[in-house]
């Protein structure tokens, strides 16, 4: 019985060990994106780019938010593209540079006037942009 103790008490030790490691050691850092329309219009083929990747969705209604969650790889700055309703030609606005192990709130609101941008990452501190919108020339 006492050889069985010893035994017993080193496995409750590297047990607790491992889950005290999974719980802290494994944290991967997370931007909440929010894209909101907040014009008159829906917009279109909406993108949003990212580093090493991108989101978006078909159609995005007036007044209508749309959220996703991505990670982070690489540098770069983020990009939205869209086209309005009366518009046939695609839209572009330009934000802030984003970069690996960034983790926050990431705000992107269209507006009549222009696209504000507004990050809030818990590694850094990024002053709201506002970036007018451009048409996106495309090849002939």
């Amino acid at each position: 019985m006492t050889a069985i103790l010893p035994s017993m008490s080193k496995v409750a030790a590297v047990a607790f060990s491992c889950g005290l490691l999974t719980a802290l050691g494994c944290h991967s850092a997370f931007v909440d994106a929010d894209v909101r329309n907040r014009t008159p219009q829906p917009l279109s083929l909406l993108e949003l780019d990212y580093p090493s990747a991108s989101l978006g969705t078909q159609t995005l209604a007036p007044g209508a938010d749309f959220h996703y969650r991505f990670k982070v790889l690489g540098s770069g700055p983020a990009k939205l593209l869209w086209t309005g309703h009366a518009q046939t030609q695609q839209q572009q606005a330009t934000g802030p540079e984003l970069r690996e192990g960034d983790e926050g709130t990431f705000v992107v609101t269209v507006q009549p006037a222009g696209v504000d941008w507004t990050a809030h990452f818990n590694n850094r501190v990024l002053e709201p942009l506002v970036s007018s919108p451009k048409p996106l020339m495309m090849p002939k």
